[in-house]
């Protein structure tokens, strides 16, 4: 089948789902138990585990879901999802590749690249980081004091830094007692490295050091200033305590001083590289290979899950579908995404990347002014803090504010404890059925002050428990549904140019050349020229 790129408004079925859009909608009259039951998918991942998705206190109808299922048809999202892992150029303002799913795993038949095999590349970095990480452990690789290693803090920005942290600090409670515990520095601020060398033995510690170009300016300041702390602190060699994570081309691989080096390329984006080497080096490096395998594992089957054409059997996809649904027809600019685990702390600031730089676009693939919306704005908070924050705003405010909550049945410690007549874990559950039921049902109320106006739709994503296949099942889940909308709307949700401009002018700042004079005034009141 020939693929064609259509904008979302020039789809047949694009009239008929604003028409859609104006339909009252009672929660009170069709939110009940056959509902909560039915509007649900299960993807199943190995080892037995499950990842749900509920979308019973989503705004929609069974004709609804109708006419997303022929949306998607319209839009061929499916097509283009196969076309992207047989390795199609998607990445259409720099003329890649996408690749990301091909480093968890094969869905399609081997992607080349000038006589490459890309995923026996990809397979082989990840083999070298499993024995590199293998040989830290068991003490054959050391610093060269001897001392073994017991630290590892990732130097990295963007999608060096949000993916790993987040995905780290989810899995860190499951783990219990790290390998290594890891840290890590992103900000070129001085005081964010400073913190964290505070805490460190610097002859002890190994660095990641994480640029695909091996040009950001932010990664190699840090590099310099961690460098430089650690010849304060009388480490001999201080590179030799440091790997690499760039690619092939890039000067850091050209460099035979640092321990050692580990390779990406540049069909995988930054902000979707968490299951590459960006990912792979520090997670096997604090929790062992097989950890990291387990969350690849997680990945790969939810992948595979969202090649199902029917929208009820595909999660990430059904998710994409109402998300458009709410951004176009319904016309809702924002989505919180609320965790109900604090393992989760950091992954809605991961998600807010992905998302926002991804569907962030006012162009077509093709640079083709748009006429409708594109990507919401994300944000989020865990549970049940958030509730104690912003929800007020989600609960009484003048937007509507749809909602995507995350939660599990068990926590991941085994620690719990009762306190008037339930544990912490049931307390948790319970705030989160009461707040799906209370953002969609509201309460009336004559105090306009108590007056809750309800109708806030919402959709929960669920397990049994944050193990680590599930932690990557979730991932992949939120990459294919930024995939899939990026496909509905015609947009190129693999390149990052609005990230740019802001970078030149820095340059500009921080050279010597004739700048604008607003620029320059705002440089001169910071000190920065």
């Amino acid at each position: 089948m020939d693929l064609t790129y259509q904008n979302l408004n020039q789809l047949p079925t694009y009239g008929a789902l604003i028409a859609e859009g104006k339909k009252p909608f009672s929660f009170s009259e069709t939110l009940n138990a056959d509902r909560v039951r039915s509007y649900e998918i299960i993807t199943p991942l190995p080892a037995g585990e499950t990842l749900l998705y509920n979308y019973g206190a989503k705004e929609v109808y069974d004709s609804t879901l109708n006419l997303l299922q022929k949306l998607a048809i319209e839009a061929q999202v499916i097509e283009k999802y196969e076309a992207l892992l047989k390795g199609a150029i998607m990445n259409t303002g720099e003329n890649r590749k996408v690749l990301h799913h091909l480093s968890r795993g094969q869905l399609a038949g081997p992607v080349s690249e000038n006589g490459r095999d890309l995923g026996a590349f990809y397979r082989l970095q990840q083999e070298r980081i499993a024995e590199f990480a293998e040989k830290v452990h068991d003490g054959r690789i050391t610093a060269p004091s001897g001392k073994d290693f017991d630290t590892v803090v990732q130097i990295g920005i963007g999608g060096s830094d949000l993916g790993p942290r987040a995905l780290y600090l989810a899995l860190e409670n499951f783990i219990g007692t790290p390998k290594l515990k890891a840290y890590f520095i992103s900000n070129v601020d001085p005081d964010d490295p400073a913190a964290i060398l505070n805490l460190l033995d610097p002859h002890t510690t190994l660095f990641i050091l994480v640029s695909k170009s091996g040009t950001t300016q932010e990664t190699l300041t840090n590099e310099v200033l961690v460098l430089e702390n650690l010849k304060k602190a009388g480490v001999s060699e201080p590179r030799k305590q440091m790997i690499c994570v760039t690619s092939e081309t890039s000067p850091l691989a050209k460099s035979s001083d640092y321990l050692d080096s580990f390779f990406i390329d540049d069909n995988i984006g930054g902000r979707y590289s968490s299951t590459s080497a960006v990912g792979g080096a520090v997670l096997s490096l604090a929790f062992g290979p097989e950890i990291f395998e387990d969350l690849l594992a997680g990945a790969s089957a939810v992948d595979k899950a969202a090649l199902e054409p029917e929208v009820t059997k595909n999660a990430a996809l059904m998710d994409a579908l109402i998300g458009v649904w709410e951004r176009n027809s319904k016309g809702y600019p924002f989505t919180a995404i609320l965790p109900y685990s604090q393992a989760l702390s950091r992954f809605p600031a991961h998600l807010q990347q992905a998302d926002m730089e991804s569907n962030g676009k006012q162009v077509n693939r093709v640079g083709q002014k748009l006429e409708y919306s594109t990507g919401p704005v994300i944000f989020g908070e865990p549970g049940t803090n958030g509730q104690h924050s912003f929800y007020q705003l989600l609960h009484q405010g003048t937007d509507i504010v749809p909602l995507q909550f995350i939660g599990f049945l068990r926590g991941q410690t085994g620690v719990d404890t009762e306190f008037q007549g339930s544990t912490s874990q049931t307390k948790l559950n319970a705030n989160l059925a009461a707040q799906i039921a209370a953002f969609a049902l509201g309460q009336k109320s004559d105090n306009p002050n108590k007056n809750f106006p309800g109708g806030r739709p919402s959709s929960l994503l669920y397990s049994e428990r944050l193990t680590p296949r599930v932690l990557g099942a979730l991932l992949a889940h939120f990459e294919n549904k930024i995939m899939f909308q990026g496909f509905l709307w015609n947009v190129n949700s693999f390149d990052q140019e609005g990230v740019q401009l802001g970078k030149v002018l820095t340059n500009q700042v921080l050279g010597t050349g004739t700048i604008h004079p607003a620029l320059e005034a705002y440089a001169k009141k910071l000190g920065a020229r």
